[in-house]
């Protein structure tokens, strides 16, 4: 029998229910931001949900980009499929697959993507490590990765801990997993961003060429 995967229910709600505009578009901005893509690039997007990060993307890699979206439930993908149709992107591939043990080859042509990026997923996933490495492991080097996840948040915003915690134990995260932590170690010219009192943590990183 198929795993169950999160949001099989809740998938039509989730762009409402998931804190979106007032919350959590602001680290998908910073990270797209940072990545700055050249038109024409090829990008994978790990956990790609219902298609959130898909706008901000192809206001940079244009018609002659494309977006490969990767995610483990059906029904998520349904909803990132109507978001492309409706808006006319002919140039988004979803496939339905577990980020943590997918193979790289399952996810295109020999052609490998000029940047991959994960946006509040990995932490997500019991084994977050695989996933990025797929997403090092099939971005070509001299291309770059982009991370946003969770964190408590910081300072004077540490007094929301308590509702943060309960936000990411809700949508099943786990807001210690810290999963920006090996771009910092592992990759060059690393761009750093945060949001929400420190809550949400960017790292967009930079593939070694030698």
């Amino acid at each position: 029998m198929k795993r169950p995967t999160p949001y099989t229910t809740s998938a039509r709600l989730y762009d409402v229910i998931s804190f979106e505009w007032p919350v959590y578009r602001s680290g998908r901005a910073a990270a797209i931001e940072l990545l700055s893509l050249p038109n024409g690039s090829h990008v994978l997007d790990i956990g790609c949900g219902t298609g959130l990060n898909f706008s901000l993307l192809q206001q940079q890699i244009g018609p002659s980009g494309s977006i490969t979206g990767v995610d483990a439930s059906a029904q998520m993908l349904g909803q990132a499929r109507r978001r492309a149709t409706s808006a006319g992107w002919s140039n988004v591939t979803l496939i339905e697959a577990d980020a943590t043990s997918v193979d790289p080859a399952e996810l295109g042509d020999d052609r490998r993507f000029d940047a991959a990026i994960s946006t509040y997923a990995l932490s997500l996933m019991a084994a977050w490590e695989s996933a990025l490495k797929t997403m090092i492991v099939a971005t070509r080097p001299g291309g770059d990765i982009a991370v946003v996840d969770m964190q408590k948040p910081t300072g004077a915003a540490a007094v929301w801990t308590p509702l943060a915690r309960l936000a990411c134990r809700l949508g099943g995260a786990d807001i210690d997993a810290h999963p920006w932590t090996p771009v910092e170690r592992r990759l060059t010219g690393v761009r750093a961003a945060s949001a929400r009192g420190g809550h949400i943590q960017v790292r967009v990183g930079t593939i070694p060429t030698g």
